[in-house]
């Protein structure tokens, strides 16, 4: 599941520009993401979990430096346990996505969520892969999977996706000068070609069929009490009840 050389590539001026944006969406969809257990797989020197409230946010990989060891196949986490999911690239590195995707399915809970980012293939980014080849270094030499090929896969699995974002839509140049230069396309690219960024970031939440959700009883009763509570008293008719 490590990429190798991905994480020094993060420190280039490329690897930042897109660090930046991506930790930039994923702190404004994750902060309004709720449940008790939050997993990050991979990237542990990069905390993507940092704007969850969650009380349990943990990082699990195959290397040291996490909190959790583990083959990302076949995760150490009971069924139904957790209430998100966060993938940064792993995806397109892996030589079986679909595995990974089972597992994380098994893991999470209804309603529960996977937040997932990559490399466009349909991006000027994904035609500099392409000039590449498989053998060039990261973060090239990944298989680049499209958002509509994601949102079959999570079909295919009852997840229903949303709140997806692309972005950095200047061209892979390699110095910070010219990634400043190319800041022009940012707001054009939102507005003109909104599916050509070079990285995206998407949601996916996981349905249960059938699933109706339950208020518990004292809930009902603690709404009844306050409501009763707020109800105001008439002083004049209390003295008269007093008198009585």
């Amino acid at each position: 599941m490590a990429i190798d050389g991905f994480a020094d590539w993060l420190q280039t001026p490329q690897g930042r520009y897109v660090l930046d944006w991506e930790q930039a969406k994923l702190d404004n969809l994750l902060a309004d993401i709720f449940g008790f257990n939050a997993l990050q797989l991979g990237f542990p020197q990069i905390d993507f979990l940092r704007a969850n409230r969650m009380p349990f946010r943990f990082c699990c990989g195959d290397r040291a430096g996490v909190a959790a060891i583990s083959d990302p196949h076949h995760l150490p986490f009971a069924t139904n346990s957790l209430d998100l999911v966060v993938l940064p690239h792993i995806l397109e590195f892996d030589a079986n996505p679909h595995q990974i995707l089972r597992e994380v399915d098994r893991v999470l809970v209804p309603e529960g969520s996977t937040v997932v980012t990559g490399f466009n293939p349909f991006s000027l980014w994904g035609l500099r892969r392409l000039l590449a080849g498989r053998r060039g270094a990261a973060p090239w030499q990944g298989h680049y999977l499209s958002v509509p090929r994601l949102r079959d896969w999570f079909a295919l699995l009852g997840h229903e996706t949303r709140g997806g974002a692309f972005g950095c839509y200047a061209p892979p140049v390699t110095q910070e000068k010219w990634l400043q230069r190319w800041h022009f396309m940012e707001p054009a690219g939102d507005r003109w070609w909104p599916i050509a960024g070079g990285v995206y970031v998407l949601q996916a939440i996981k349905r249960q069929p059938g699933m109706r959700l339950v208020t518990p009883k004292w809930k009902d009763r603690m709404a009844r009490a306050k409501a009763l509570a707020l109800v105001p008293r008439n002083p004049l008719t209390h003295k008269s009840d007093e008198r009585r």
